[in-house]
């Protein structure tokens, strides 16, 4: 709907809704740029404080998949008239845990009366212009690496239906209350330990000089997170906007949080999987062998996600045992190959 409404012309915006990246990017001096993002959703969880932290690391996340810092945040509430104050103060003060643990301040908000609940927030960080990380930039060669585990829509659906297993609401809610701050650090201190890559006659000015870096120079060349168009949507996205490329995933190297594919078979399907692979599947060619539950959890929504990383070939050995190092686990789970018939292959 906004692609209809008349296009703003501002040469400050650096990375706005048109591109479908994480979150817009605005330049205010020369090394300084807003990243701008928003986002809140109902319960997914019975334990309030525990839907507020999840709400919190969900919107914080677009901040860190731009390679950027978050800062501010104002808080977004929906909540029922004769509601619990109780429960609201313990959804807001999960929130504001993982708010303190990301080092961004809370400085306010709204809330509006509403029969159902709704919690997140609107963060504003900050990132040099020559950093910014958008979704697209991957080239043929570069190697696919995700730091989460997905699956957490088919057991939150399985939670809702009140048949998910304990071990695997644990493991779930582990993963969805895990901030991206860590893998965004380390992908940051790579990006900058690793570059400028070695200069040729290419990027030189007429008087010799090197030119300024530009994303080319940099090992990680896209990254965004996988939320809630599902990891082949949001690698679909990846691909259009790095334009002439095309991947290959792995589905045996997919990683899976326990009882995923046990909420797939026993048919905890939610409506946002259905809607995901309705609109995505068309872009997929499958190999023999791949599992038709792996082929589902492809398209499953994720809350607070990983991060997809795109990254030079001859790096992604290197980040991923910095990543592991620093407690993100981090798995190669497929390949950037020049466009091809089908925009994403899934090999078994």
């Amino acid at each position: 709907m906004l692609g209809k409404l008349a296009r703003q012309h501002d040469p400050n915006v650096l990375v706005g809704f048109d591109h479908a990246d994480d979150a817009g990017v605005y330049q205010v001096a020369p090394d300084t740029a807003l990243v701008q993002t928003v986002d809140f959703f109902t319960p997914i969880v019975d334990d309030p404080y525990t839907f507020g932290q999840i709400a919190a690391v969900n919107s914080l996340s677009d901040i860190y998949a731009m390679g950027g810092k978050p800062l501010t945040a104002l808080a977004m509430v929906c909540f029922p008239e004769k509601g619990d104050l109780e429960v609201l103060a313990q959804i807001l003060a999960g929130g504001l845990s993982k708010m303190i643990e990301a080092g961004c301040t809370v400085i306010g908000g709204h809330s509006i009366r509403d029969d159902e609940t709704k919690f997140g927030y609107s963060v504003t960080g900050t990132i040099d212009p020559k950093r910014v990380l958008q979704n697209g930039g991957a080239k043929a060669g570069d190697r696919l690496l995700l730091t989460k585990a997905i699956g957490t829509g088919v057991i939150s659906t399985g939670i809702k239906k009140g048949v998910a297993k304990q071990a695997w609401i644990d493991g779930a809610v582990r993963s969805m209350t895990t901030l991206n701050k860590s893998a965004a650090e380390v992908i940051a201190e790579f990006n900058e330990g690793q570059s400028p890559r070695p200069v040729s006659h290419k990027t030189r000015d007429k008087e010799g000089a090197p030119n300024p870096a530009t994303p080319d120079d940099f090992p990680i060349r896209a990254l965004t997170d996988v939320t809630g168009f599902g990891l082949v949507g949001h690698l679909r996205e990846m691909l259009l906007a790095s334009k002439s490329v095309s991947a290959e995933l792995y589905s045996s190297r997919i990683p899976l949080l326990d009882g995923a594919l046990e909420c797939v078979r026993a048919g905890h399907i939610p409506g946002g999987l259905k809607a995901n692979r309705e609109f995505a599947e068309c872009v997929v060619h499958y190999s023999d062998g791949v599992a038709e539950e792996v082929k589902t959890l492809l398209f499953d929504p994720q809350t607070a996600g990983g991060l997809l990383i795109s990254i030079a070939g001859e790096y992604a050995d290197a980040l991923r045992s910095s990543l592991t190092q620093a407690g993100v686990a981090a798995t190669e789970i497929g390949r950037v190959l020049a466009r091809g018939k089908s925009l994403i292959r899934v090999s078994a």
